[in-house]
């Protein structure tokens, strides 16, 4: 009992001194991501509907300057061929830094910042955002949900309700997810949208999905590689400890026997 008031009172103290933001946070959906969890893996064909969403919908006004060209051919990303990545490189133009000149871009070239200066970059948006949080600042969510970048990015594009209001000249837009419920960015996404290459069903919550996938691998491409080392590593660990444990029972045999020996004699 006496535990237990210990540890009520230990939560209650970190509540309290943790920063609440209560009534400011907007509603992040746990969306089901195949890249969760310790063995999660990204699904290529999600990346690749994610990228094709980019492409035609969202770089119209946000960019991916830390995305080079030839990470779309990575195979624990979208990966993409040759030819491909070649391809999508040669739609966008690139300053050449021998002539000053602008060029179609190549795989070794990188997305270019965003067009729109207003616009944020989305190259780390998914690690940026933080989906979920409390309850009262003790961080129980984010060891429940995990930090929930890609749920806020999926959340954001489907939390719009369809209100408008100006202020000062600009439009904004009620938005669920958004912290202050208003945001300057309009209704991207509506279905249909895109007509996906594998025949997926454009719907407005399965290209936010997907493009909230293709952005977490846009800020994370290694986590699969990272996952793959942390296995090996702790397999390493419990083999090491387990060796351990052997040689220590096998050198220290004798001393027991000889102790118990002693023991029985007395």
């Amino acid at each position: 009992m006496k535990i237990r008031t210990v540890l009520i009172a230990a939560l209650a103290a970190f509540g309290l001194g943790a920063p609440v933001a209560a009534g400011e946070e907007g509603h992040v959906k746990d969306f089901s991501f195949s890249f969760e969890g310790p063995f999660g893996v990204y699904d290529r064909a999600q990346l690749r509907r994610g990228l094709q969403v980019y492409l035609e919908v969202c770089s119209a006004c946000h960019g991916l300057k830390y995305v080079p060209f030839r990470a779309l051919g990575d195979p624990d990303g979208p990966a993409l061929g040759e030819k491909a990545v070649k391809e999508i490189a040669a739609q966008y133009e690139v300053m050449d830094p021998d002539s000053g000149e602008m060029r179609p871009a190549k795989p070794s070239d990188y997305f270019p910042r965003s067009p729109n200066p207003k616009a944020p970059d989305l190259s780390l948006m998914a690690k940026a955002r933080a989906g979920f949080h409390g309850p009262m600042g003790l961080g129980i969510n984010q060891i429940v949900y995990g930090m929930g970048g890609p749920e806020y990015i999926a959340s954001l594009l489907t939390g719009f309700t369809g209100e408008e209001k100006e202020e000062a000249g600009q439009t904004f837009y009620e938005n669920r997810t958004f912290p202050i419920g208003w945001i300057a960015m309009p209704p991207v996404l509506s279905g249909e949208d895109v007509e996906y290459a594998d025949g997926t069903k454009a719907t407005a919550e399965q290209e936010a999905q997907d493009v909230a996938a293709f952005l977490m691998w846009a800020a994370e491409p290694k986590m699969m590689a990272r996952k793959r080392m942390g296995f090996v590593g702790v397999v390493y660990l419990v083999l090491l400890a387990s060796l351990l444990y052997l040689t220590n029972k096998t050198l220290w045999a004798a001393v027991k026997r000889r102790r118990e020996k002693a023991a029985a004699e007395s």
